[in-house]
């Protein structure tokens, strides 16, 4: 479990810092170059629909561990918007918090105790 949560705390760092660069140098104009490439139906476009789709698909298991609750919607939005940054942060503490149970870690209260 320390690997994966050294291996999440770099993913993080290196996102962050590329995220910076990229801001700097071409301003924080994502929305428009993101729908814009899906748009033209051009190899970009159909990444940037994939990754669409999985930041959908965190947003959800998001909110279904947390029972679509209030503040499990409230975390899938942050997971939709955020990618990455939002999900290495929350895996770490959701690994510190079930000491490690990967099922827990996944399913949250519905884990069965085996």
């Amino acid at each position: 479990m320390t690997l994966f949560r050294i291996g999440l705390g770099l993913m993080l760092a290196v996102l962050t810092a590329y995220t910076a660069a990229v801001v700097a140098h071409f301003g924080p104009d994502l929305f428009g170059v993101f729908f814009g490439d899906i748009g033209r139906l051009a190899w970009p476009g159909q990444f940037d629909l994939d990754f669409l789709f999985l930041l959908s698909l965190s947003a959800l298991w998001v909110a279904w561990r947390h029972g679509f609750s209030r503040a499990g919607l409230g975390l899938a939005v942050l997971a939709f918007f955020l990618g990455s940054s939002f999900l290495t942060v929350y895996l770490i503490v959701l690994s510190v918090r079930t000491r490690g149970r990967v099922v827990e870690m996944l399913v949250g209260d519905r884990a069965v105790a085996t």
